[in-house]
């Protein structure tokens, strides 16, 4: 059965104040539904919700709730707008690169609608400041990209009662439910354990198409706003997973676990931790902790290159990146280095490389324990190549 949504008690579910000449003329096409009219659009009016990243889902999140005339929007991120975050980030222009991100998207929704309040947090979400942020909220929002700040914000909604609207994309899919709501699962109840480091990609590693976020997210606003209004059944118990290769929906059935650590009969997490500990990694583009391996500069490579030295390049990424630009090395995916490593010769000195380093940090700590010696990491991959060797490589 559906769980009807529910305003936040106390919060959300009073209409106070009243909607200017001007205010009922821009909201009209809202108040003449019966779905909202002006109780729901006043409602919309006292909300208060905080955004958790405004990139790829904080832009139709950000965009969509700003024009619905959500009272106020915070804006957490602590990120600058990058000419890679262009293709999916619609917040954003051209001349915003270099710009903190939170500065540019509270001038983008302040020109979309003057009338609401935007707070802006550049800061990063951290166990320390995540209970201050979020008290003041009615909902919190989540369109982040990384395990332990998806744990830390599933934690921090549950001990404070807030209810987190939740979305992920990868490539072509993407997830959307809502979780804490009451009697309704959390994060943890879905993903009790986070996945080994280094198994599921980033976005920066894995890709993404540019159009996705946009659905995911605007599906996100629109429970937000459901949640806000009281109206329709709200995705809570409901994963929907969106495939738009094959342009489907389907949805899983979520129940809540009376043994989850934190919103179960017993919890045991009653404060929050530390979740880059939690999910055994220091940063998205970081090797695990435990794996150190030797390594060259960009520019010692390049000297030793200049001089002669006779090193054999291995180049451990896709073939789909290899065209994109390479260093003239042989080509063999990191999927593919346990049954083809018989093809490299241990004898001659070897530098791996990948795109940041941290896949071929891993074939490095492979081929090692496969006896290989003579062998090095490039430190920051193709992209320290760019940036300290030769600009005309194209970074991605």
């Amino acid at each position: 059965m559906a769980t009807k949504v529910q305003s936040a008690p106390g919060k959300v579910g009073a209409n106070t104040g009243t909607l200017s000449k001007e205010e009922i003329l821009r909201y009209s096409r809202h108040l003449i539904m019966p779905e909202v009219g002006m109780d729901g659009q006043l409602k919309l009016k006292n909300a208060k919700v905080l955004l958790i990243g405004t990139g790829g889902l904080g832009a139709p999140l950000g965009l969509y709730l700003a024009a619905a005339g959500v009272g106020k929007l915070g804006l957490v991120d602590f990120d600058v707008v990058d000419s890679t975050n262009l293709q999916r980030q619609v917040t954003f222009g051209a001349q915003d690169v270099g710009t903190p991100k939170t500065l540019a998207a509270k001038n983008r929704l302040s020109s979309l609608n003057s009338d609401i309040e935007i707070e802006t947090y550049e800061t990063k979400l951290e166990s320390g400041n995540a209970l201050e942020l979020f008290k003041d909220y009615d909902f919190i929002v989540d369109g982040t990209d990384n395990f332990p700040t998806r744990y830390l914000v599933n934690d921090a909604c549950i001990l404070l009662g807030k209810q987190n609207v939740y979305g992920s994309i990868f490539r072509f899919e993407g997830q959307v439910t809502v979780f804490g709501a009451p009697d309704g699962p959390c994060y943890r109840c879905l993903y009790p354990e986070p996945p080994p480091p280094g198994l599921v990609p980033s976005c920066a590693e894995g890709g993404v198409l540019g159009v996705l976020p946009g659905i995911v997210g605007s599906i996100q606003a629109m429970e937000t706003i459901k949640l806000i209004i009281g109206r329709g059944d709200s995705l809570a118990g409901r994963l929907l997973l969106f495939d738009a290769l094959g342009m489907k929906f389907r949805e899983l059935k979520l129940r809540k676990n009376p043994d989850c650590p934190v919103c179960g009969k017993n919890p045991t997490v009653t404060k929050l931790i530390d979740y880059y500990e939690f999910c055994g990694v220091r940063g998205e583009e970081a090797p695990a902790p435990d794996l150190q391996v030797p390594e060259i500069t960009p520019r010692e490579l390049k000297s030793r290159l200049d001089r002669g030295d006779d090193l054999f390049i291995l180049d451990v990424r896709e073939p789909h990146e290899y065209q994109i630009c390479n260093l003239n090395g042989r080509l063999i995916p990191l999927g593919e280095i346990p049954r083809r490593a018989h093809e490299l010769d241990s004898s001659r000195e070897m530098v791996v490389h990948c795109r940041s380093g941290k896949r071929s940090a891993e074939a490095v700590d492979f081929l090692r324990k496969a006896g290989f010696r003579k062998i090095l990491n490039l430190k920051g991959g193709i992209l320290a190549w760019s940036d300290e060797v030769d600009p005309s490589v194209p970074k991605y």
